[in-house]
């Protein structure tokens, strides 16, 4: 259980336009490091080749975003760095109604504990997510912290930060609340425990990954538990642990959607048939065998008022390296505010890839070349520095996000539609 440790106050464009694009993302770095060696707060603009890039120092949080039309890059070189710079995204902190309930705090060498986390921050609670580095926080996350200013979240007994791990230190000054459970099954049931205080009811759905499986597999499941509300459970390859068994009974026959169901034996499918309704998160194509491809079927999946169903343009969409698997539940919280975005991944830094640039061009937005304001728009957040995500991606991207005007102000406002996700 968790219980309260402390108690203190308070089409695509051409590609020359995308090379254009790239050139102007690299005078944007460049003036980005410029601003964080030197310290200064103040926004800066550039114009290249038509397109204006915003370079942002965000003040004392260390983190920094670059801006785009139609992407926003968030974060740094490490998961504490993204953490820190998407938290203070999605609550400044300058008013009452953008700061927090709470805070959710993990260790970046705990993964479950981090992706079971991500459900945290979905309604009522809203929590986003920090980095611990052992014991301690990291200086990002600190600052971070201190502009959040969480007010503490009455349904937890005013607690301001929700300790995810045995070895996370209560931050002095703040009510916390937190678990000192180390198995990842264990802490998950105790994360829907948690979810179960706070909405005043038991979920009615659970999302299940293998614990064992390849962590970029699992990423889709953060931003999917963010914006469903449902809790995100563990099983192994070849069965489903006591402690998942004992949560997913206390749901009630719940209904239940595997995320990279690869990685989920035949035998742990048929033994979570007796805690409910079994569901796959997956394509017709098989394509979720991949990390990217897996991602685009959660982004499609759809199952009554449960999921994406991302089938069309008008969209947020996050987008995350696969080889940095903390990096999706630090973005989760992009999921559950703002413009609701699912988790899509890149497998190589220095390209989009063919699955991911063909789903972006299905849902690439299009409008009357006359009348664009009435046609609906998409919009990338890019989690992680150049290291992540290529200066030259984030141009691509940016092309296959921009709405593409058609030359007949006839034709209709939105185009594009994706193949329908399946469950079995």
């Amino acid at each position: 259980m968790l219980g309260l440790r402390h108690a203190r106050h308070i089409p695509p464009p051409r590609a020359s336009r995308t090379a254009r694009l790239a050139a102007t993302l690299g005078a944007a770095a460049a003036t980005l490091i410029a601003l964080a060696g030197c310290g200064k707060a103040a926004p800066e603009q550039q114009s290249g080749a038509g397109v204006e890039t915003v370079v942002v120092k965000i003040g004392a949080a260390g983190t920094a975003a670059t801006a785009t039309r139609n992407t926003t890059r968030l974060g740094g070189a490490d998961a504490v760095a993204d953490a820190a710079a998407v938290a203070r995204a999605a609550y400044p902190g300058l008013t009452a109604d953008t700061r927090p309930q709470a805070v959710v705090l993990a260790d970046t060498g705990d993964w479950p504990a981090a992706l079971a986390a991500s459900a945290l921050a979905s309604a009522p609670l809203g929590a986003p997510l920090l980095y611990a580095e052992g014991q301690k926080l990291g200086q990002a996350s600190v600052r971070a912290l201190h502009a959040l200013r969480p007010t503490g979240a009455s349904a937890l007994g005013g607690a301001q930060a929700l300790l995810l791990g045995a070895s996370i230190e209560a931050p002095s000054g703040y009510r916390a609340r937190g678990t000192s459970l180390r198995d990842p099954y264990s802490l998950a049931a105790s994360v829907a425990q948690l979810l179960a205080i706070v909405r005043g009811a038991s979920p009615r759905q659970a999302i299940v990954v293998a614990a064992d499986g390849p962590p970029a597999l699992a990423m889709p499941a953060a931003g999917l538990a963010a914006e469903s509300g449902a809790p995100i459970l563990f099983v192994t390859a070849s069965g489903v642990p006591a402690a998942t068994a004992a949560a997913l009974k206390s749901l009630g026959r719940p209904a239940i959607y595997t995320v990279g169901s690869t990685a989920i034996g035949e035998r742990t499918l048929a033994q979570l048939g007796r805690f409910g309704t079994v569901k796959r998160v997956e394509s017709r194509a098989g394509e979720d065998a991949t990390a990217a491809g897996n991602a685009i079927a959660v982004s499609r999946f759809t199952d009554g008022s449960f999921g994406w169903g991302v089938l069309e343009p008008g969209h947020g969409l996050v987008f995350a390296n696969a080889g940095r698997p903390f990096d999706a539940p630090a973005a989760a919280i992009l999921s559950a505010t703002g413009d609701y975005a699912p988790l899509l991944l890149l497998e190589d830094a220095g390209r989009v890839g063919p699955a991911l640039g063909s789903y972006l061009s299905d849902i690439q937005p299009a409008a009357p070349r006359s009348q664009p304001a009435r046609g609906v728009y998409n919009h990338g957040w890019l989690i992680g520095d150049e290291r992540a995500i290529a200066q030259g991606t984030q141009a691509e991207l940016d092309a296959l996000l921009e709405i593409a005007p058609h030359s007949s102000p006839g034709e209709g406002a939105q185009s594009g539609e994706g193949p329908v996700a399946t469950t079995g």
